[in-house]
């Protein structure tokens, strides 16, 4: 009784702030993001398992997808007498298992590639460096209201992309990240920007000089928060706004 009082006065005073309602339509995109993240969890531990298994007979494959293919690729031709028979029959199951996974992982990421495709603001957002369909439909899904937020900072610190405030005295302290807020949607941001930082020290060269020199003074992992923070601050303004990207108006030299 004492809640639901309390309750009823929160919401008659006019400074009160509420969190915007999502539609039916976001709440479908969440569930097919969800859905997906089960799958990606689910093949994760597949994986371990099958290559713990096989570690106890001193089978260790190479790091990566390449890795696990060779390993998938041995355990079907029996051609390693170093695997007893009961060993690989009781692994078998485990491997058709995963090929399942990995076909719905596929399919779900069909319908995402579908809706982003049918999103005029999806496709938007895609025009961001670091941005794909996965990360433009799930800021979509997540966001019900861009101008909930007051700036581009607000949001990134929703997502929790800012550093921690440790100030006093007139003197500025920043921490590390506070991984408060939305930690799927960080994920998200911060794996589009070690693309970009990969994809950069790849071909020598980036069309983006502030992240150059961001990389020249900072290690890798710090740079990627800092670059994810500057995708997130971008995704605001454009949500707020019918514009495209913008290179020269969003991320100056």
């Amino acid at each position: 009784m004492a809640d639901a009082e309390a309750i009823c006065e929160a919401v008659t005073r006019p400074t009160m702030r509420f969190v915007p309602i999502k539609s039916t339509d976001q709440q479908a995109f969440l569930v097919l993001h969800g859905v997906r993240e089960q799958w990606v969890r689910m093949s994760t531990r597949i994986i371990n398992s099958i290559r713990g298994h096989l570690a106890e007979f001193g089978i260790v494959g190479a790091k990566g997808r390449l890795g696990v293919d060779a390993i998938i690729v041995m355990l079907r031709s029996n051609t390693d007498h170093r695997i007893p028979e009961l060993a690989r029959q009781c692994l078998m199951p485990l491997v058709d298992e995963l090929k399942r996974v990995k076909r719905e992982i596929l399919e779900t990421d069909r319908r995402i590639a579908k809706v982003h495709k049918s999103n005029a603001l999806s496709k938007r957002l895609e025009t961001i460096p670091g941005v794909g369909p996965i990360t433009a439909t799930r800021v979509i899904a997540e966001v019900a209201d861009p101008a909930s937020f007051k700036s581009g900072r607000a949001f990134s610190a929703w997502v929790g992309l800012v550093p921690k405030q440790h100030s006093s005295g007139g003197r500025d302290r920043l921490g590390r990240i506070t991984k408060t807020g939305n930690p799927a949607l960080r994920r998200l941001l911060v794996a589009g920007a070690m693309s970009m930082i990969i994809r950069a020290r790849q071909l020598g060269f980036t069309r983006h000089p502030w992240l150059v020199r961001l990389l020249e003074r900072k290690p890798t992992k710090v740079a990627a928060i800092a670059m994810a923070n500057k995708i997130a601050r971008m995704i605001w303004a454009l949500m707020m706004t019918e514009e495209r990207f913008n290179p020269r108006k969003l991320m100056p030299a």
